[in-house]
């Protein structure tokens, strides 16, 4: 891996050539773990009124916000600045965020893993706008999955039934202005626990990806991409095919330290009860299963969040 940036993968070849999206995608994925996705379909308007709710909320003032901190393992509602710290981390990262996440159906067989949204008062719109971001990242993952599907010789519609009422969460991101002064960073070295990311947001600089020769390699997108990369669930499920790359959000430029940095990333998730098997044809004679013991999904994501603080 030479290359000093990933090549943006457009997505206006989903309709006109899928084989030919399919394996760009797969490839980016292969080679870094991340891919660049350009010409996507969310519309910027909607994009812009989700960011503004999160702005107007995360300017409360911090009483108000922390009204909205649930027991749930910062699965819903407010987590403060402070608290979130990247596995094997002393330092915590600097950040503070809000979870949305899928809402259920009375009764639902999931109620007791997948609770309730709770939403923020003092910004009525917020609701409306977070939530239209929420179904849309959704709705993007699932032809973002259909692409790796084929990709990894499995029937296009392979996941649709591993995620259709998945655990499935948007963190709305803020990073405040920082004097850049360590050992705090806005986030440590980490690498995602759920499905797949879909992350708005990365034009502000800072996010960079771990290379396998150890060097870092900067994720500068040009405007309205969508920056996706592999989570740990679907590196165990491919057995390290897609592998779930190491990254970082450092701390800005001096000049940039005075300016706060929002994202907004869908992490994707299995249904709680889906059993991550690796796939059979993610092994061989070279590639030995590195996984032979299944696990859940929702059994996977309490082992990680107490990894990294949140339960």
């Amino acid at each position: 891996m030479t290359q000093d940036a990933i090549r943006p993968v457009s997505f206006a070849a989903y309709e006109s050539d899928f084989e030919g999206f399919s394996r760009a995608l797969g490839t980016s994925f292969a080679d870094y773990g991340f891919a660049v996705i350009a010409d996507h379909p969310l519309a910027q308007d909607g994009i812009e009124a989700a960011l503004a709710s999160a702005k107007a909320f995360f300017a409360l003032p911090e009483d108000a916000k922390r009204a909205y901190v649930v027991g749930v393992g910062g699965q819903r509602g407010y987590t403060p600045f402070g608290v979130e710290t990247a596995k094997g981390e002393a330092h915590h990262d600097l950040k503070e965020f809000w979870h949305m996440g899928r809402d259920l159906p009375s009764g639902h067989r999931y109620a007791s893993v997948m609770p309730p949204n709770v939403w923020p008062t003092e910004t009525p719109e917020f609701v409306q706008t977070v939530s239209w971001l929420y179904d849309s990242l959704d709705a993007m993952g699932l032809k973002v999955l259909e692409a790796l599907a084929v990709y990894l010789g499995l029937d296009r519609h392979f996941f649709d039934a591993t995620v259709d009422d998945g655990n499935s969460v948007l963190r709305l991101l803020h990073y405040p202005p920082t004097d850049g002064q360590g050992p705090h960073i806005r986030a440590a070295a980490h690498e995602d626990i759920n499905v797949i990311t879909l992350l708005l947001g990365a034009e502000e600089a800072g996010l960079e990806v771990l290379r396998r020769d150890g060097s870092w390699l900067p994720i500068n997108p040009p405007p309205g991409s969508l920056v996706c990369n592999i989570g740990d669930m679907l590196q165990r499920l491919t057995n390290h095919r897609l592998p779930s790359t190491t990254h970082r959000v450092v701390n800005p430029a001096p000049e940039r330290r005075g300016v706060a940095r929002y994202s907004t990333p869908f992490f994707l998730h299995f249904n709680p009860d889906y059993e991550i098997a690796t796939l059979p044809s993610c092994v061989d004679a070279d590639h030995p299963d590195r996984y032979p013991a299944p696990i859940t999904a929702d059994a996977y994501l309490q082992e990680r969040l107490r990894e990294i603080k949140l339960l």
